[in-house]
């Protein structure tokens, strides 16, 4: 086996001294999902020591890091990076300063689109065609998705085909990949078995191969047979260079150094080692819970659901509480479908998934209306119903998934507190009481950036809920209209007041007393 990968083994230093000066690099992973840490900790450690290289453009699809100092962190200094291309930036606050502070070029793209430009790419096409982003900062007629006054370049433009308008985000070319997988076979070929997700890894080594690139691949170990055929992911002849990554350099995500039940169904054969998964503990009757139990009320046998992470997270706790995780089924735009979706640093993951498929053909499905439910966030929410979840008070995060998700889905819940920062709310006989309001309103005259478009929506017929812990509002052709209110709640004071301006009131009534109730153990 060694003879056969010798000219492929080297170390992650090695990988990364073959990164030249203005390459474009590729990155793969979700979070910390089948995220190289090895290669992209390398990397940093290279230009620390030595300033090269230099003016890189970095692209990758989901957001891949802890918030803090891994994953594309390592890769966030001035001088390392000219170019960021990136669909979630929340993970990497390193990345999103130095978008902020104007020192690189930085574009925020959908991540589903970024997934299939690695695929068009790959195939020589000019670049992806697709309907996602229409009507969002994204739109050449908003920002082209440009993130400051460096970034001029227009990557993506407006195109007219069979009578519609598409968006045209462009090919380019791209020099070198880094990737992650479980094993290498002796051919090189790379097999996923233990990661969490599967991801865009063939996409972006068909990519960077066929635009005359070199494909880095970081793994946990080396097989000493041939991997099944229908196991391998990646074939050697994709394959440039293996690392085999340091103890802590290959965690399955961020959060977890290793959960059997991220990759084993649920029953049945195979099932045998999966750890006892504990029941979480209820959750307490605060706004999450009220807000989690109001947008589970929305859901129906069958459905085929995404949950954003944050807020909409608990509507898994509140429907596994209700035996409902057993009627609808619950999918990750990284590729798990069925099984519960894991939070946190190990979002990304789903706990015994009936099945894990990439991430580009997940965003086929999503893209073309397979989603019955979907739940997101929203930071900001306007009198049109715009929802901003990308960039406010001083922060840069990044779409994501969030376009592709809130544009095709066909019944759409926005779940956020009414107001943020020191937010108090207590549940007294089944009223609720602000016991302090937040500091910051999050219903506004106008978004900061329209990251989902309610005129869009409203053309294609979407079904839209805004809910908060105290009063459930929707979209509608006149504006956002108020049609529930929490009980103890007064719609002058506590909720029209609040607001940067004034909604439709036509028929209130009030919020299902259930929603204001402990759970039941």
């Amino acid at each position: 086996m060694i003879g056969t990968l010798a000219g492929k083994l080297c170390s992650a230093d090695e990988a990364a001294a073959l990164v030249g000066n203005g390459m474009t690099v590729v990155s793969g992973g979700f979070v910390g999902a089948a995220h190289p840490e090895a290669l992209s900790a390398a990397l940093e450690r290279r230009f620390l020591a030595t300033g090269s290289p230099r003016d890189l453009t970095l692209v990758y699809a989901a957001g891949q890091g802890d918030g803090r100092t891994r994953g594309l962190n390592h890769l966030a200094h001035a001088g390392l990076l000219k170019r960021v291309i990136g669909g979630h930036w929340g993970l990497c606050p390193r990345l999103g300063a130095l978008a902020m502070a104007n020192e690189i070029e930085a574009y925020n793209f959908p991540q589903g689109v970024i997934c299939h430009l690695f695929r068009d790419i790959a195939a020589g096409r000019p670049g992806c065609i697709t309907h996602v982003g229409l009507g969002t900062f994204i739109d050449p007629l908003q920002a082209g998705g440009r993130l400051n006054a460096r970034t001029t370049e227009a990557l993506v433009e407006r195109v007219e085909i069979g009578g519609k308008t598409w968006l045209w985000y462009k090919a380019m070319r791209l020099d070198i990949a880094l990737i992650r997988a479980t094993a290498a076979d002796p051919s090189g070929g790379l097999v996923m078995d233990e990661e969490a997700i599967i991801g865009e890894v063939l996409p972006i080594a068909q990519a960077v191969r066929n635009s005359g690139g070199i494909v880095i691949a970081q793994v946990k170990r080396l097989l000493d047979a041939p991997a099944a055929p229908q196991q391998v992911r990646v074939p050697g002849i994709l394959v440039d260079r293996i690392v085999v990554a340091g103890d802590g350099e290959h965690d399955q995500t961020f959060g977890e150094r290793f959960n059997a039940s991220y990759t084993l169904p649920a029953a049945g054969p195979g099932a045998a080692d999966s750890p006892v998964d504990m029941a979480p503990p209820p959750m307490p009757l605060d706004a999450r819970r009220i807000i989690a139990s109001r947008a589970c009320d929305e859901l129906v046998d069958g459905a085929v659901v995404n949950l954003g992470i944050g807020m909409p997270e608990g509507i898994a706790a509140i429907a596994a509480e209700r035996g409902l995780l057993d009627r609808c089924t619950l999918t990750v735009e990284s590729g798990p479908i069925g099984g519960r979706p894991a939070g946190g640093l190990s979002f990304g993951a789903s706990s015994h998934p009936q099945a894990i498929i990439d991430q580009p053909a997940q965003f086929d499905f999503y893209d073309g209306g397979g989603l019955d439910f979907a739940a997101l966030g929203a930071a900001e929410i306007d009198a049109a119903g715009n929802v901003n979840v990308s960039r406010f008070h001083g922060r840069f995060v990044g779409v994501g998934g969030f376009v592709n998700i809130a544009q095709n889905a066909r019944r759409l819940v926005f779940c956020g507190t009414f107001t943020a920062g020191g937010l108090e709310v207590a549940v007294e006989d089944g009223r609720l009481k602000i016991v302090c309001e937040g500091r910051t309103a999050k219903f506004v005259a106008a978004v900061e950036q329209v990251s989902f478009s309610a005129a869009t929506a409203l053309a294609q017929g979407q079904r839209v809920l805004y809910v908060t812990e105290r009063a459930v509002l929707a979209l509608t052709a006149a504006g956002l209209e108020v049609i529930e209110v929490a009980p103890g709640i007064d719609l002058e004071a506590d909720v029209i007041g609040r607001m940067g301006f004034r909604p439709v009131v036509r028929d209130v009534r009030p919020m299902p007393a259930h929603c204001f109730l402990p759970a039941t153990v």
